[in-house]
């Protein structure tokens, strides 16, 4: 795992203030310091990831004896004024990782990820795998805080784990944490859709085969199972996997040992076995499609991931992370305005992070390095155009996601009943607290209106009734005759 400590060394405090927000809000641990209170402290001894701001207040005589001083020859990222060249003396180019200020996303993963490898704390191909990956698993929400959490506490160990969640919420993003922060990272990790394969096949797709085990066996052939010797296996769609299929996975979870199709010789295996499914296998179990006793050897460690209609609060960062992959795959760039974020934070996604990531590519393809508003979006979104902001001049996601646009005050005011006065105190406001407080206080209005019939203060509310009760129960608000 990364180090999480930081030592900031920067003399101005407007600006370290910034940087702080920022590493904080990648869970980094900061320590801001100025470069005269380094010195005299020796904090540069302390174990740390060192980021250190060129400015006005110091020289490069002073950066060279900061570093030569104290004999520190550790990679730090510095950054430097965008639009500017870096300045640092020569002796010390080698340990440094350049970064301009302000920075994207993208370019300060990169610039922190790249200290990491050379200090030797990450291996170089196993830490952007894992950068990527969790790329995908993004998100402020309780809820992905509580699934990053759980990986954390399994990844060090060897248990079996169930994923649980619609087709389309990342569980295969969550499986491939969980390995690649393993002490099995270094192993293979082998996906199988058991859904996606005949059942007739699905034993020699997972345990191999012997040359003439069937017609057209025309070679010996290893199965998953072989392939994930010392890894992870991750078995997709589980729920869809036949019968017959379910007894031979019940001996190899127990025994440890399988028998490839054709022999009657028992080959040893290590795997770790993560399996994900959308379908409710206690259901299935009273409908006699899967078998309970599977059921119990696959649900040592659960994780359910919640439908994206469920953390809408997700929506914005993920959009902006997938157009960052976009970008850094050179596949063009697109922009939203605040209106079409409001209009895709109010829709259902029936298909979860998969149907938001292909609307995103999408739209880059249709409106290249343009601007999306609600009426460029798919018909469907049109619906919720009506109580939502209109699009305004200057109202759309800075590529710079330190310094993301705000809604028109105006706009605001438009939303905001009108008995509510000083929109924004002087001693500021929590904005998160304060549009769920709006919307809190709109859906009971619209429940009050009807009588408490959530089909109707859903019409009113111009969204769907499955959108509010998930915002109901989110809200903890009940109808008047309950």
């Amino acid at each position: 795992m990364s180090i999480k400590n930081v030592l900031l060394i920067d003399d101005n405090e407007h600006r370290s203030a910034e940087i702080t927000a920022v590493m904080s809000f990648l869970d980094y641990s900061v320590k801001k310091a100025s470069i005269s209170d380094v010195i005299k402290h020796d904090m540069l001894k302390e174990p740390a990831l060192i980021i250190l701001y060129e400015g006005a207040a110091y020289t490069e005589v002073a950066i060279k004896e900061l570093f030569e001083k104290n004999k520190i020859q550790q990679p730090f990222l510095y950054l430097y004024d965008k639009g500017k060249s870096p300045s640092v003396p020569k002796s010390l180019k080698r340990y440094m990782v350049p970064s301009e200020w302000p920075s994207n996303y993208q370019r300060l993963i990169e610039g922190l990820r790249k200290v990491q490898v050379a200090t030797g704390e990450l291996n170089d191909e196993v830490s952007q795998r894992a950068s990527e990956l969790f790329r995908s698993l993004v998100g402020n929400s309780q809820e992905v805080q509580r699934v990053r959490q759980l990986i954390q506490q399994v990844c060090v160990t060897d248990a079996t784990v169930l994923i649980l969640g619609e087709s389309g919420t990342g569980k295969e993003v969550i499986a491939r944490n969980i390995h690649y922060h393993s002490n099995r990272r270094n192993k293979a990790f082998v996906p199988i859709n058991c859904g996606a394969i005949p059942g007739e096949l699905l034993e020699s797709e997972l345990f191999g085969h012997e040359k003439g085990a069937f017609t057209g066996a025309i070679t010996a052939r290893q199965g998953r199972f072989a392939l994930a010797e010392g890894g992870t296996l991750f078995l997709d769609e589980i729920g869809d996997m036949p019968l017959q299929m379910q007894v031979k996975m019940l001996r190899v979870l127990q025994e440890r040992v399988y028998e490839r199709v054709g022999s009657d010789k028992s080959v040893a295996c290590d795997v770790r076995v993560i399996a994900a499914t959308h379908r409710d296998l206690k259901v299935e179990i009273e409908k006699g499609e899967f078998r309970e006793d599977l059921f119990y050897r696959l649900d040592v460690f659960p994780i359910e991931i919640a439908p994206l209609r469920a953390r809408t609060d997700d929506i914005p960062v993920l959009v902006g992370e997938l157009v960052q992959r976009i970008e850094h795959d050179n596949k063009g760039s697109v922009r939203f305005t605040s209106a079409a974020m409001m209009a895709m934070c109010q829709h259902d996604w029936p298909g979860n992070v998969r149907e938001l990531a292909n609307i995103i590519e999408r739209l880059a393809i249709i409106h290249a390095y343009g601007v999306v508003d609600v009426k460029d979006l798919p018909e469907k979104f049109h619906v919720y155009s009506a109580d939502i902001l209109q699009p305004h001049d200057g109202m759309v996601l800075q590529e710079d996601f330190l310094s993301p646009a705000t809604i028109p005050e105006a706009s605001i005011a438009a939303l905001t009943p009108s008995n509510m006065v000083n929109i924004l105190p002087a001693q500021g406001l929590n904005l998160k607290e304060h549009m769920n407080t709006l919307e809190c206080s709109l859906i009971q209005q619209a429940l009050d209106e009807t009588s408490g019939v959530v089909a109707h203060a859903a019409k009113r509310l111009n969204m769907r009734r499955t959108t509010l009760v998930e915002k109901m129960r989110k809200h903890n608000l009940h109808r008047q005759d309950a």
